[in-house]
């Protein structure tokens, strides 16, 4: 384009860009262009989490081994620690205390481990959640998979170490006089539940760590006080049998309880349907499904949010 000026001399001047005046938004609408790293629809979500879940168990596996690979006794710790926690909740509840309430002692210590190693796998899963963003930053910067990955992989984590604990808790309940018959049958759904609400806790706490890194710094003291708070070394019914019911009640229902008080009417003789709450199942399950699929929403909202900044 060319126009004469006023001394007689002609002027070219640009063409109109057939892009001018549109927005940003507009543009990548023209030319197909998408946000790096945006948040896809959640249907699409759940299917790259799939795809990517050889990578999972194989980022949990690799996790496992490497926890105690600078101890010498390896993954022997794996048992060790959470039998070290009993003895010493034992000494202290059970035999200073008195926290057994008239608990015989065939029942009480399988009850005291089983309540140990049960938490224990809810608190680590929480705990392997807080960082799981935070703590892998290089990874989640580096490389462009769904970040549920994580979290979910930890959990997993902690579920293969528990099963794996579980040959020295059905040593433990065997040596007391429990045992196996077709109540063990009902470990599997326990287990399958508790790992969904362990998943869906370690999804939200993931976001909340990704944002907060500091709250892994509060998260020991809050997990301390809901062990405190959910029987694992003392039954709720009979040590709050004098307290008003609704409060026993609260502490029951809470889910950290629900798992370790099914786990326990699975595996000890002794420890009926009496020391459950009503309607347990569909207390367990409830818990299990509000958490797993609200955890997993409550992540995928800010998929697009981790590792930035």
């Amino acid at each position: 384009m060319s126009e004469t000026t006023h001394d007689g001399t002609v002027a070219v001047t640009a063409p109109v860009s057939p892009d001018e005046g549109l927005s940003a938004a507009e543009l990548a609408a023209k030319y197909g262009l998408s946000v790096s790293g945006a948040r896809p629809s959640l249907a699409e979500y759940v299917r790259q989490l799939w795809d990517r879940r050889h990578f999972i168990l194989a980022f949990s596996r690799a996790k496992l081994t490497a926890q105690y690979s600078q101890a010498k006794l390896g993954q022997l710790w794996q048992v060790v620690t959470p039998l070290l926690n009993a003895a010493v909740y034992f000494f202290v509840f059970g035999v200073i205390l008195e926290a057994d309430r008239g608990m015989p002692r065939e029942v009480y210590i399988p009850f005291l481990v089983t309540g140990v190693f049960v938490f224990t796998f809810t608190q680590s899963s929480v705990m392997a959640g807080v960082r799981a963003i935070s703590g892998n930053l290089g990874l989640v910067r580096a490389l462009h998979f769904p970040r549920a990955s994580l979290p979910v992989s930890f959990a997993l984590q902690q579920l293969q170490q528990l099963l794996f604990s579980m040959i020295v808790l059905f040593a433990v309940t065997c040596a007391f006089g429990s045992y196996p018959d077709l109540s063990w049958v009902l470990i599997l759904p326990v287990l399958a539940l508790q790992f969904c609400f362990n998943t869906g806790l370690a999804l939200i706490m993931a976001r909340a760590g990704a944002k907060t890194p500091d709250l892994a710094q509060l998260m020991p003291f809050v997990m301390r006080t809901w062990m405190y708070a959910s029987g694992v070394m003392y039954s709720i019914p009979i040590m709050l049998a004098d307290k008003p019911s609704w409060i026993a009640n609260v502490l029951q229902w809470n889910p950290a309880a629900v798992y370790m008080d099914l786990m326990r009417f699975a595996l000890i003789d002794g420890y009926g349907s009496a020391n459950l709450p009503d309607h347990v199942w569909a207390i367990a399950g409830g818990w299990a499904v509000l958490f797993a699929l609200g955890g997993f929403v409550y992540f995928w909202k800010a998929e697009e949010r981790y590792g930035r900044g």
